[in-house]
């Protein structure tokens, strides 16, 4: 069973950084698929970016560069560093670990428990 705990999120003004991490543990998390979501209220939850074990990066069409996914497979720590944050942005943000196999599908792997980012104008 993969456990992951999200951190970092909070209050920033329109143009401001957030850098959020989500430490695993259990499973295997040089293989997984590690994604990014975010559910703003009223909203379903959709994709910010994914990373494969190997470094492949996927990323939403609203990024648009302002964010970077990374990971640090050494100490099973996944990142997301985000800047010219907007309004627009703001929502909870959940960690994701799922296997290679089933990647198509985030629901078949484990979630965070979510950490907040609001984007103040």
């Amino acid at each position: 069973q993969v456990q992951l705990v999200e951190s970092g999120g909070g209050l920033v003004q329109t143009g401001g950084s957030l850098r959020l991490s989500c430490a695993a543990s259990g499973g295997h998390f040089s293989i997984s698929v590690m994604g990014w979501y975010r559910q703003a209220p009223g909203k379903q939850r959709e994709l910010v970016a994914r990373i494969t074990g190997g470094g492949s990066t996927q990323y939403a069409d609203f990024v648009q560069g302002r964010f970077t996914i990374s990971r640090d497979n050494a100490n099973h720590i996944l990142y997301l560093q985000m800047d010219s944050l907007e309004p627009q942005d703001t929502a909870v943000y959940y960690c994701n670990s799922v296997s290679l196999k089933v990647a198509h599908d985030p629901n078949l792997g484990s979630w965070g428990q979510g950490t907040q980012v609001t984007v103040s104008s």
